[in-house]
């Protein structure tokens, strides 16, 4: 059962959607002259086919208003020159044991970087290869042109990120997931994001999901995947519009479409090899770097024209792991946040207020028809308590092991 994947230019005549008979919807990538303007999923009976007529008020409902926002700023600002080039730039992907996602990845992204240097940007491809058990990464990176191979013996994506930090020649460094794809517009994205904002620290972007081809990626999406939406934010040392701000920090972004100026990363030292440390801690590291970085008063900016794909995980029991992981490095990074900043600690208890607030309705959502299924979200409550329980302080042991194992 999937939803067939479709990208729509709305300023183009729509097209007839054809829904396969193994299909129960179909899902819209919406663009207006080539800028993504909004996602949407529709529930559709398998072998229908629906007319122009009928989508034209779906998508209006969708992304009317957003289509009315672009044309009003267009007409503002009607310039169409591209940005110039921003400053320097890595372009790193922490990876183990997964050449074929990797492949996918840097296939997709050297067809940008490649035109981008061509255009007089300094850009450099990383590839960190984190405690591998064979040598099949490093034979693939070695064999294309244009991007360099780092090899980092102790387990970890922070210890990964970290090398990476390291090692990067450019001004600014942007992470990317090995299990992503990059959209056509994304070093576009990251241009921009740059021009409109030379005083950011950090830019982060939109994720949508590369495929809808299992139960479990259509449940994680309905539930809001990675999305953060299709409007620019500027975030600071404060944003009064959200009340838990900065320790909500999973609204910043996701740590799978990432950049940060690189001295300013350095500076705050780098990510906390703590957290992201694989099966027993496998999150946090980038809430923690988001927060440290409006915390110390530098801005933070989300562009949604920043856009990758994910693949999301095509297994129900990898997704209930997804949110298990959720729950704890959530929870471990907010400990942390307790610990080495107390001005914060008021805000941690309003959090941890909303949050069980939160999971409660889910939990009686996931009762009623549509709602999202009950074994995701007692994950993700056993992965929070877990957290609470001492996780941090627990990890923080087990990274002095590491690191004295691998000096």
């Amino acid at each position: 059962m999937t939803y067939v994947m479709h990208d729509l230019e709305v300023t183009a005549p729509l097209p007839t959607l054809a829904i396969p008979p193994t299909a129960r919807g179909y899902a819209l990538v919406l663009r207006r002259r080539g800028r993504v303007v909004g996602f949407m999923m529709e529930p559709a009976t398998g072998g229908t086919v629906i007319e122009p007529a009928a989508l034209a008020p779906i998508i209006t409902a969708e992304v009317g208003a957003k289509l009315l926002q672009e044309s009003i700023a267009e007409e503002l600002d009607p310039s169409s020159s591209q940005p110039a080039a921003m400053p320097s730039l890595t372009i790193a992907i922490c990876t183990k044991d997964r050449p074929a996602r990797l492949q996918r990845c840097l296939s997709w992204l050297l067809r940008q970087v490649e035109p981008g240097r061509e255009q007089g940007q300094t850009i450099e491809v990383l590839v960190v290869d984190n405690a591998p058990s064979d040598d099949q990464t490093r034979k693939l990176v070695e064999g294309l042109a244009g991007v360099r191979y780092v090899l980092e013996r102790r387990p970890g994506l922070d210890f990964a990120r970290n090398r990476a930090l390291a090692e990067a020649r450019g001004e600014w460094i942007a992470f990317l997931d090995d299990d992503v794809v990059v959209d056509r517009g994304w070093l576009a994205g990251l241009r921009e994001a740059w021009a409109e904002n030379p005083d950011a620290g950090a830019f982060t972007g939109l994720v949508l999901p590369y495929e809808l081809a299992t139960p479990s990626q259509i449940i994680f999406e309905q539930r809001g995947g990675f999305r953060r939406g299709f409007d620019k934010v500027r975030y600071g040392a404060c944003f009064p519009a959200n009340s838990l701000y900065p320790c909500a920090s999973g609204i910043f972004g996701a740590g799978c479409n990432m950049a940060f100026r690189r001295d300013l990363m350095i500076a705050l030292g780098g990510f906390d090899e703590a957290l992201d440390t694989g099966a027993p801690l496998p999150g946090g590291g980038d809430l923690d770097a988001f927060f440290r970085v409006v915390r110390a008063g530098h801005v933070l900016v989300y562009e949604p024209q920043l856009l990758v794909y994910h693949e999301h995980r095509r297994e129900l029991t990898a997704l209930r792991r997804q949110y298990w992981s959720w729950g704890l490095g959530c929870m471990a990074f907010l400990a942390k946040c307790y610990r080495v900043d107390p001005p914060v600690r008021p805000i941690i208890f309003r959090f941890m207020a909303w949050w069980i607030k939160y999971q409660v309705k889910e939990g009686l959502r996931s009762l009623r028809r549509g709602g999202p299924p009950l074994s995701m979200v007692l994950a993700e409550i056993w992965g929070g308590i877990a957290g609470v329980a001492g996780e941090y302080s627990r990890s923080e042991r087990r990274i002095e092991r590491i690191r004295r194992a691998f000096p």
